[in-house]
């Protein structure tokens, strides 16, 4: 898309292109199951429809806009436009399941670092309101890490989770 950016438009100014093409590729990314023809066909309608009001954002296109070198340009640019949105879309299995993955390593990573850090005075406070709430007899808190706290302290919640868990 990039290396069709730069041939095309050669007329306008760096702003100019930048702001054509920015509202070409928003136009397709609205429009994604209409083909280029009638993509353009829809550019040039409203784009006459806005020039004809003078609310045009493209005020200088309007002496060019029927030639046939700007309609190739654009319909170029937006035949573009779709095969990037299309290769976009077939890419997204593949971009899900690696954001899938990304999220269990962090999450593994974590366990990780909390099984080498020490039990917060939240979690063993926490833990022992649990143990004196529902009669539990106390494991040695010493060795366990934050981890194993957390796991103990889930495995009590899970186990009397029909019971009112507020303590007091």
């Amino acid at each position: 898309m990039y290396q069709i950016k730069k041939l095309i438009y050669n007329g306008f100014d760096k702003t100019q292109k930048s702001a054509l093409c920015h509202h070409l590729r928003a136009l397709v990314k609205q429009n994604l199951n209409l083909n280029s023809k009638e993509l353009l066909q829809k550019f040039v309608e409203d784009e006459k429809y806005y020039l004809e009001l003078n609310a045009s954002r493209f005020p200088f296109i309007k002496e060019i806009i029927d030639g046939q070198p700007f309609l190739t340009d654009t319909e170029l640019y937006i035949k573009e436009c779709i095969k990037y949105y299309k290769y976009k879309e077939s890419q997204r299995p593949i971009i899900e399941s690696n954001r899938a993955f990304e999220k269990q390593k962090r999450k593994f990573l974590q366990e990780v670092k909390m099984s080498k850090e020490p039990a917060t005075q939240k979690q063993l406070y926490y833990y022992k309101r649990l143990c004196k709430r529902y009669n539990i007899e106390m494991l040695d808190t010493e060795a366990l890490s934050k981890l194993d706290l957390r796991n103990e302290i889930d495995r009590i919640l899970h186990e009397y989770s029909g019971i009112n868990t507020d303590i007091d």
